[in-house]
């Protein structure tokens, strides 16, 4: 037997060993390529191709595994905005940049913050004299909105067109959770009626307060769709609610008629366009294109090294406790990288690109501590991406100055707390019974097997009244806002960027340039350089705990389906998470 315990461990180490010498080989094999890669070269007459083949990030990944599709075994390139943006700006100047095509056949993801921050840049490059034309044998409403600002736009003759208006479609599970017996305890303040991440566990569709939330967050946002896309191609924006309504614009001919699209035809034709634009045609009759990725690994950025710096902090992800550092913001670690550029006296301005939902808010005020710390020493500027709201909100509220995209979703002042309780489920279901002893009334408090009482029950309301007032003391006193004003446009509720500016939660609306821009600006900097910074743990530890989570998520989702896993996703953090949540409701997207 002592033979036999022996042999085991020593096979399980030969095992892990093998595993972690496979990896570390994986992880310079990477290196390498990345490597060969940044030798690509530029060639005269070249048209800059942004096809989306990336995933265009709003943070880099500190993740050393963050490239790789455990599912299929590859290299999933990723692109940080502050590239792209930088990419697009080397390419106004450079002589071998005739242009822009945008082909966007690619699958990479790209959210709505950076989609909107990405649209603007192309906007800025267009005053340079080059040309923006884009092909595609689809367009979706999210591709379409980054397409419209293309000098021309081309679709394939027996291609699609898809302009609809925008949807929210909530999943509510209390259903379910009756039917296996899961009791859940929900602890919201009663004026937080537009903080609806619990309703999905106590309602069975939406209550009238969050319906209407709903309503005016898309209202918005498809406003600003509209606009862009009215402005760009001089369409009258009645008549492109008309044509979504009627779904008037769904195949090539109706998009060529009204005037969504410049011309039918097929991809290889656009040589001939590009010709017609002045590019110079190779031997093969061809033009000459470079990915953005391949062109983003040619521009250096020429900053005076012992020149002072503006840092770029990232805060990204959902908000926990403790710390950590995959895919998420954890409150000890994030503080303490805050800490660092405080103490950094090259630092003498901070961009805080805040990109998160919310979460632990006990977690928020730790990060919440340390900002205002900083910005008692050096100016800081937020700048919001795709969402920053609740938790991510309370930690952009101290700062000088707060920056959005107008699709941002920011906003949702409101705290909740939740519970499931699983013993009907158990006992019912399974046949599991829970007996205790205990010295005092509620020893038994937050254990399994335990119903609440009201005393407790009061214990955990008092909590969450206390973050609430606490929460919205903050906004007040950080915003430069009268209490009464707060309270008014908290209740947890949402708004767009447009919305939040209007009502004084957000200063000014723009992307991370622009704050870039501001924070140099009140640290009075004339010659500066832009530092990322990135919160790091051991990197062995990173490695090991990114792999085990991105094998975890790997083996779900394929058992599971993209959807069913993300749905899971969702009743995981909302019924096991610790303590009062600050917590967007939810999350929205549109095609």
């Amino acid at each position: 037997m002592k033979f036999m315990k022996a042999f085991l461990a020593a096979l399980l180490a030969v095992v892990v060993g093998g595993i972690l010498s496979s990896l570390l080989w994986l992880f310079i094999f990477i290196g390498l390529a990345g490597s060969v890669e940044s030798t690509t070269v530029v060639k005269p007459n070249s048209v800059l191709m942004i096809d989306l083949a990336e995933n265009i990030t709003d943070a880099p990944s500190s993740n050393p595994l963050g490239m790789i599709d455990f599912n299929t075994m590859t290299v999933n390139k990723q692109l940080p905005l502050l590239k792209v943006l930088r990419s697009i700006k080397s390419a106004e100047t450079d002589e071998r940049i005739k242009g822009i095509y945008l082909r966007m056949n690619g699958e990479g993801m790209i959210e709505t913050g950076a989609l909107e921050e990405l649209r603007t840049a192309l906007e800025e490059f267009k005053q340079s004299g080059k040309f923006i034309v884009s092909f595609n044998e689809g367009y979706s409403q999210i591709s379409y909105y980054l397409a419209s600002v293309s000098d021309k736009i081309y679709l394939q003759p027996e291609g699609s067109m898809s302009w609809q208006g925008l949807s929210s479609t909530l999943m509510f599970y209390t259903g379910l959770f009756e039917k296996l017996g899961i009791e859940v305890d929900i602890f919201r303040p009663t004026v937080c009626k537009y903080k609806s991440a619990v309703e999905p566990y106590f309602l069975k569709k939406m209550s009238p307060d969050n319906r209407r939330q709903m309503a005016e967050l898309g209202a918005s946002t498809w406003e600003v769709i509209v606009d862009a896309v009215s402005e760009a191609r001089g369409i009258d924006k009645k008549t492109l609610n008309t044509l979504a309504d009627k779904l008037a614009v769904t195949m090539p001919e109706e998009a060529l008629k009204h005037k969504f699209v410049d011309a039918l035809i097929y991809e290889d034709q656009m040589n001939g366009i590009f010709a017609e634009l002045g590019v110079e045609l190779n031997n093969d009759g061809e033009c000459e294109k470079i990915s953005l990725g391949d062109y983003a690994s040619q521009v250096v950025d020429l900053q005076n090294i012992s020149a002072d710096k503006v840092a770029v902090v990232y805060a990204e992800g959902q908000i926990f406790d403790g710390t950590g550092e995959q895919e998420a913001i954890y409150g000890q670690t994030m503080a303490e990288t805050v800490k660092s550029v405080r103490l950094d006296d090259k630092v003498k301005a901070v961009v805080l690109r805040v990109n998160s939902p919310g979460g632990s808010a006990l977690a928020s005020d730790v990060i919440w501590r340390e900002i205002e710390l900083l910005k008692a020493e050096k100016p800081v500027v937020v700048s919001m991406g795709s969402v920053a709201a609740s938790g991510g909100y309370y930690i952009s509220a101290p700062a000088d100055v707060i920056v959005a995209n107008k699709m941002t979703l920011t906003g949702s002042i409101g705290v909740f707390g939740m519970i499931a309780n699983p013993n009907k489920m158990l006992t019912n279901k399974v046949g599991i019974t829970f007996d205790s002893v205990s010295t005092n009334d509620h020893s038994t408090f937050g254990s399994l097997g335990h119903n609440m009482d009201a005393a407790e029950r009061g214990v955990i309301m008092k909590s969450v009244d206390k973050v609430y007032s606490r929460f919205t003391s903050l906004v007040s006193e950080g915003r430069n806002l009268p209490l009464e004003k707060v309270l008014d446009i908290a209740a947890g509720r949402v708004w767009t960027g447009v919305q939040a500016q209007q009502i004084g939660l957000v200063d000014t609306l723009g992307g991370l340039n622009n704050a870039i821009t501001l924070a140099a600006e009140k640290a009075d900097l004339e010659a500066y350089r832009v530092e990322e910074v990135l919160s790091s743990e051991d990197p062995l530890q990173s490695i090991l705990s990114g792999l085990g989570a991105k094998v975890r998520a790997s083996v779900l989702r394929s058992e599971m389906g993209s959807e069913a896993y993300i749905q899971y996703n969702k009743v995981k953090s909302a019924t096991t998470q610790n303590g009062v949540m600050a917590m967007m409701p939810y999350e929205i997207s549109f095609e």
